[in-house]
C-alpha cells in the first residue's frame, strides 16, 4: 500500500471539508451566501490539486476514486483504502469544527450539505439525480485535466471551477455535495445520517458513468490501460 498517497488523500480531504463546511457553517453571519461557499470549496480545491495530485491524484472525493476504479484505472484495494482516508479526514475536520465553532455558533449545522430538495418529502430521487449530474461534470473535468492532461498546468483551477459552478447552482437544492466523505462528515459530528444514502447513491453514479464514459469514448486510443490515474503516473 502507498501510505504517501493514502495519507495525502486524508490531509485533502480534510482540507476540503475544513475549509468549505467552516465556510458553509460562517455563510449565515459572514454575509458572503453561497458565492463564498461556492469559492471556498473551488479554491480549497484547486489548492489540494497542486499540493497532492502528484503524490494521490488529489482524488479527495469516494465518486472521483469510485469513477477512476471503475474504469480500470486502478486497483480496488487501493480505491478501498482511499475511500478510508477520505472518510476518516472528513470526520476529523467535521468535529475540530465543531470545536472551534460550539461556543460563536452553538446551533450550527457545520456546513451540512443539506438544502431544499433534501428537506423535502418525497424528493430524494430529485437529489440522487441532482448530485449524480453535478457529480458528472466533476468526474469528466477530473478526467479531461487528470488523466488525459488536456490542461496542463491549468488542471488545478480547471477541476476547481467546476466544483464552484456546481456549488453556484445546485447549493441551495441539495448542498451540492457531490462527494459522499464532505457529506458525510458534518452529517457524523451533527449526530445525523438519516439524509446521508442520498449522497452517496447520486455522486457515486454520476461518478461511474462520467469515469466509464470518457474512458471509452473520449480518451485517445495510446491512453487506454493499462494507465495508472492515482499518484500522477502514467504507463503505456
Amino acid at each position: 500500500m502507498d501510505i504517501k498517497a493514502v495519507l495525502a488523500e486524508l490531509i485533502g480531504t480534510f482540507t476540503l471539508v475544513f475549509i468549505g463546511a467552516g465556510a458553509g457553517a460562517l455563510a449565515a453571519t459572514s454575509g458572503g451566501g453561497i458565492v463564498a461557499v461556492a469559492f471556498a470549496h473551488g479554491l480549497a480545491l484547486m489548492v489540494i490539486v497542486y499540493s497532492w495530485g502528484s503524490v494521490s491524484g488529489a482524488h479527495v472525493n469516494p465518486a472521483v476514486t469510485f469513477g477512476i476504479a471503475v474504469s480500470g484505472r486502478m486497483e480496488w484495494p487501493k480505491a478501498i483504502a482511499y475511500w478510508v482516508a477520505q472518510f476518516l479526514g472528513a470526520a476529523i475536520a467535521a468535529y475540530l469544527l465543531k470545536w472551534l465553532l460550539e461556543t460563536v455558533l452553538p446551533t450550527s449545522d457545520l456546513g451540512s450539505t443539506i438544502g431544499s430538495l433534501t428537506k423535502q418529502d418525497g424528493a430524494a430521487l430529485k437529489v440522487v439525480v441532482l448530485e449524480g449530474i453535478l457529480t458528472f461534470f466533476l468526474v469528466i473535468a477530473v478526467f479531461a485535466s487528470g488523466v488525459h492532461g488536456r490542461n496542463g498546468n491549468m488542471a488545478g483551477i480547471a477541476i476547481g471551477l467546476v466544483l464552484t459552478m456546481d456549488i453556484l447552482f445546485g447549493g441551495a437544492l441539495t448542498g451540492a455535495s457531490m462527494n459522499p466523505a464532505r457529506t458525510f462528515g458534518p452529517a457524523l459530528a451533527t449526530n445525523d445520517l438519516t439524509y446521508l444514502w442520498m449522497y452517496i447513491v447520486g455522486p457515486l453514479a454520476g461518478g461511474a458513468v462520467a469515469g466509464l464514459l470518457y474512458d471509452k469514448y473520449f480518451l485517445p486510443t495510446e491512453l487506454k490501460p493499462p494507465v495508472e490515474a492515482a499518484g500522477g503516473k502514467r504507463r503505456r
